[in-house]
């Protein structure tokens, strides 16, 4: 229960809680123009920061990728065997370094794999463009930016009381419809707007602090972790449907919203249970009182968040958050998802999967129901996968809901479901499979039926 001196609001309170926030809201979620197309500004300095390593900065991002995934690994072995008191008496290194023997193996063959690659030594089915290079020299610089400055940034949302204001205001929207406390609307629109490994962070950082459940934490990080606005572009373009952006994006948010709606009433994600991150600290109590208003106890509650903060505890924050993506992150999504592409490229599992998609598309009057349906299984390996495979199919019908499903699956193993994996949110690789395929079943459906009205 809140004292009276706590529901008092203060010009000092509120400029303390609204300039960060603001801040926040404008790196992360607002979008801007860029090479004629749009992005957000954590984005764009992150491009911006890719551009400079290699010509201005005389070291390649792959290299320190190289060097930080290898790093990583001899850490953790150091930290798993010999448990080391410089390891032990540090919390934050405990949790980053101590990990279980099946993400120690798997940080070893990121190490393995990505040697391997920058190299280009040993098996060329395992450093090639289509393998791990696609991983070390396209996808994983990307994350490196994209995580230096997310998470130096990220607690402008997290800890200046936006969450706090923006949970009051939509627990009456978000609760009835998503079964998701009202908090829960940043990280979605951090998601939606911004990119889905940003969402997925903060999904995380907010379950481990006790804020959601576990299931509301599977739920957000599998329902909300969007593809961006930017990457939807270019698997757009790869497809060469350009000139259909609008109707396109339109789409993806119908499809979106649709199974963001039904996937948390269905298991896996309905069996989770609502019950907090184990060692997280106890939540303040957010009960509405009978003699305030919805919007004033928003304020009050995120005024008093937000003098709680030490910009020394900001931060350490951040710089924690960055190292945690670095090393906690980065090396399981280059041991999964080199082993997923290495699968993909080089058997023909996923078109076995996919086999039963024919019927289904020719039943839904898709054209090349044949060539398209290996696509339908294919993205769990990674997003921009479908659109390769897809992009000679003659139908403009077929190659627009080939992009449209790519981006409405979500998880895809190279990015979110290794992060996803990788991150505290208590999802298991058997419940990433189902999802994939649920969000499949829920969105083809309205996918074809918008690409039947379109074309």
């Amino acid at each position: 229960m809140l004292s009276k001196q706590q529901t008092r609001l203060s010009t000092t309170g509120v400029l303390k809680f609204a300039i960060p926030s603001l801040i926040g809201i404008l790196l992360f979620m607002i979008p801007i123009p860029n090479d004629g197309g749009v992005t957000i500004p954590i984005a764009k300095l992150a491009g911006w920061l890719q551009e400079l390593f290699g010509t201005t900065i005389p070291i390649t991002l792959p290299a320190i990728m190289t060097l930080i995934i290898t790093l990583t690994a001899i850490l953790s072995i150091v930290a798993v065997l010999s448990k080391p008191t410089w390891v032990t008496e540090r919390p934050f290194l405990v949790s980053l370094l101590q990990v279980s023997p099946v993400w120690l193996i798997a940080r070893i063959l990121g190490m393995v794999f990505a040697i391997l690659t920058f190299y280009q030594i040993g098996p060329e089915w395992i450093w090639s463009d289509a393998t791990g290079g696609l991983l070390l020299n396209d996808l994983i610089p990307i994350l490196f930016s994209v995580f230096l400055f997310a998470g130096l940034f990220l607690p402008l949302l997290l800890n200046f009381g936006l969450l706090e204001l923006c949970g009051t205001l939509l627990t009456k929207i978000m609760r009835p419809i998503f079964t998701l406390p009202g908090r829960s609307s940043i990280d979605c629109l951090a998601s939606w707007m911004g990119d889905g490994t940003i969402g997925v962070l903060l999904t995380s950082k907010q379950y481990e602090e006790g804020y959601y459940t576990k299931r509301e934490a599977a739920v957000i990080g599998t329902t909300f972790s969007v593809v961006s606005i930017t990457f939807s572009i270019v698997v757009l373009q790869q497809m060469k449907l350009e000139e259909y952006f609008l109707p396109y994006y339109l789409t993806i948010v119908l499809a979106g919203f649709i199974a963001a709606v039904i996937m948390p009433r269905i298991p896996p994600l309905s069996r989770k249970p609502d019950t907090t991150y184990e060692s997280a600290s106890e939540t303040p109590d957010d009960t509405l009182p009978n003699n305030m208003s919805r919007l004033r106890f928003g304020l009050v509650l995120a005024t008093n968040k937000a003098k709680d903060n030490r910009t020394s505890h900001v931060v350490k924050g951040g710089i924690q958050n960055v190292l945690d993506m670095w090393m906690g992150v980065i090396p399981i999504v280059m041991a999964i998802g080199t082993v997923a592409l290495i699968i993909a490229e080089n058997t023909p599992l996923f078109s076995y999967l996919g086999a039963p998609f024919v019927p289904i598309l020719n039943l839904m009057q898709v054209p090349e129901a044949a060539e398209a349906a290996q696509t339908m299984v294919i993205g769990f390996a990674d997003m921009f996968l479908p659109a390769i495979i897809g992009a000679d199919i003659e139908s403009e019908l077929t190659r627009f809901v080939i992009a449209s499903l790519s981006v409405s699956q979500l998880i895809y193993m190279s990015e979110v479901g290794g992060l996803l994996l990788g991150s505290k949110v208590p999802v298991r690789f058997i419940d990433l499979v189902i999802i994939f395929l649920e969000r499949t079943l829920i969105s083809l459906p309205v996918i074809v039926i918008m690409a039947h009205l379109i074309f």
